[in-house]
């Protein structure tokens, strides 16, 4: 059996592929698995990490603002349009797949409109509660669709009846208790914990608040807060808290560029507070975490907001839009979250309650029922 993933662009669209592609190895060793990516996407690092064959075709999506400049790249993408598919067609006669799984991006288009025309069965998994423009385009034309919830579901225009999958995660997200992941970061039982992050890129929106969060509490000391700025804007960050008497080894007020061990500051946080894409969602449900959530309105059909109204709408997680993001709005919705720490534990639950455990089989049934 020989299966082939198309994904590319953002972690959200690669990491369920390779999760999925894991358990098609646990279930069935024998089994080939290829992925078909672009050269300059994420992709490119972590799947060849995964130890998957990695191909690649040149697909680039459209730019909707306008400008001289985007105009020639929007040229260029229509060029792509017939090259991707050429090159897809070709790719794919060369693999002899059984199967074609798409998961999101660009690249996902071609490969399976051609995996199609070919006849060979198809799939396609929507990570986000609002799906994207490549998923909707597909839907109609692929053997079954895979969606992460019903709001998903009902945006799409199916073929035949999308199923509700979930998305896979890490198992080593489930491994630690709070206890134990508390006794690894030094921090008390007692302790009120806040972990906050924006992506491995960071936020600026984000950082600019808690900064102010962080100066609040080094003079109150009340919180426990790890918190990861990403790449860009982390020296920019600890020179700003330097000026003010920020000691970098203060274990209440701990900054980090990223965090390397999520598995370990997930389970030990109360209340997580960060972006809504499709994978913090999924690991929020998972680790059954309350949380307070910042959408980006910088992603396409602002899909993270309609991530992030599927936990605001089941108690699960309070949401502020980034316009309306300070610290001062952190601050009081942490206050009013912790004078109560019942509504906490409620919010925990029912993030918990309404998680896909395992996502994974899913998707693998599902596809090899087509």
């Amino acid at each position: 059996m020989h299966i082939v993933f198309a994904g590319g662009g953002t972690a959200g669209h690669i990491n369920p592929a390779i999760a999925v592609a894991g358990y098609f190895k646990r279930i069935y060793p024998d089994c080939r698995i290829s992925f078909i990516g672009t050269k300059k996407g994420l992709e490119s690092r972590l799947v060849p990490n995964s130890g998957y064959d990695f191909y690649t075709i040149d697909v680039a999506g459209f730019q909707r603002s306008l400008s001289v400049k985007n105009i020639f790249k929007n040229i260029s993408a229509v060029c792509k349009v017939f090259t991707s598919s050429i090159a897809s067609r070709k790719l794919l006669k060369q693999l002899a797949p059984d199967y074609v799984i798409g998961t999101g991006g660009y690249v996902c288009g071609p490969v399976l409109r051609e995996a199609a025309k070919l006849g060979i069965k198809t799939a396609v998994h929507e990570a986000n509660s609002f799906p994207g423009v490549t998923i909707k385009m597909l839907a109609s034309v692929v053997d079954k669709v895979m969606v992460v919830n019903e709001d998903a579901a009902n945006r799409l225009n199916c073929k035949n009846p999308p199923v509700i999958t979930g998305n896979p995660i890490r198992s080593a997200l489930t491994s630690l208790t709070k206890t134990e992941a508390r006794k690894k970061l030094g921090i008390p039982m007692n302790a009120n914990v806040v972990l906050s992050f924006g992506g491995s890129l960071g936020a600026r929106a984000l950082n600019e608040a808690m900064l102010e969060v962080i100066k609040w509490n080094m003079d109150n000391n009340k919180y426990y807060i790890l918190h990861s700025t990403g790449k860009f804007g982390y020296e920019a960050f600890l020179k700003r808290l330097g000026e003010i008497g920020h000691n970098s080894l203060d274990p209440k007020n701990q900054v980090f560029e990223y965090i390397d061990n999520m598995d370990v500051m997930l389970a030990a946080a109360d209340i997580v507070i960060g972006r809504a894409g499709a994978m913090t969602i999924n690991e929020l449900q998972v680790c059954g975490k309350a949380s307070i959530l910042i959408p980006s309105p910088y992603v396409a059909e602002n899909h993270q907001y309609y991530n992030a109204l599927t936990l605001k709408n089941i108690g699960a997680a309070d949401l502020i839009e980034e316009k309306d993001l300070s610290g001062g709005a952190l601050l009081n919705i942490l206050g009013e979250l912790f004078a109560d720490k019942k509504v906490i534990r409620e919010m925990a639950k029912k993030a918990k309650e309404s998680a896909v455990n395992d996502a994974d089989r899913r998707i693998a049934e599902c596809v090899l029922n087509i």
